[in-house]
């Protein structure tokens, strides 16, 4: 899946890092993980990361420390702190360093998931992008579509679609990952309506693109 979000996992308590590292993967990102602050910051510097997953105490350097090196540096990479005081001044000083978001242990996942989600739609990676299938391109800041320069007509679920197998593509896509990255997670995720407009998205594109969209029995979409 070589265009996968990537994600960057630092946290020193072992099960938890084991435990998010594989539930992000399970969830279709690319995930590298460190154990302490130093280690996450070199691995930082040297990769292109999409979000970066941090705790704020850590040995050895800790999350804050390693946030405002990084933002000293110019890595402007979305930072999601987890951390274990609850306190409001705590929250401040975390925002102020230059982190996006705060999540607060104990958590669940699908919280941590959502969060995850909101700050990758925000990352400056997926700013202006063009995603491209042959003749057809989607650029991502005008929200629009074209097809060899001529612009195809899409409902904001159409194009929200497209632009997910687009950026996913090769790789299964499910109802459900579909569901969470177009709809909102109060949907009710049992209607047939990811189908509906998958249906609709292909009577839009003539053939030769349409059947780029594979039907994955029992398991969801691929473009291929």
């Amino acid at each position: 899946m070589g265009n996968a979000m990537k994600i960057l996992v630092v946290e020193d308590e072992p099960k938890l890092n084991k435990g998010l590292v594989s539930g992000l993967q399970n969830r279709g990102y690319a995930v590298d993980y460190a154990f302490d602050g130093e280690e996450g910051e070199k691995m930082a510097r040297l990769n292109k990361y999409d979000l970066i997953v941090l705790d704020i105490m850590m040995p050895r350097r800790d999350g804050r420390e390693m946030c405002r090196n990084l933002r000293a540096g110019g890595v402007q990479t979305p930072v999601l702190f987890l951390t274990a005081r609850d306190t409001v001044e705590d929250k401040i000083s975390g925002l102020d360093l230059g982190a996006d978001d705060y999540l607060i242990k104990p958590f669940s996942f699908d919280e941590l998931a959502a969060r995850v989600r909101v700050l990758l739609r925000r990352s400056p990676q997926a700013v202006g992008d063009t995603l491209a299938l042959g003749g057809l391109r989607l650029d991502t800041r005008s929200q629009t579509v074209s097809l060899n320069g001529k612009p195809v007509d899409l409902t904001l679920r159409e194009y929200g679609v497209l632009e997910y197998l687009l950026r996913n593509k090769g790789a299964v896509v499910t109802r459900e990952d579909l569901l969470s990255h177009v709809w909102d997670r109060f949907f009710d995720s049992f209607s047939n309506v990811v189908d509906v407009h998958l249906k609709n998205l292909r009577k839009k594109l003539p053939r030769e693109y349409a059947k780029h969209i594979e039907t994955v029995w029992g398991k969801g979409y691929r473009l291929v």
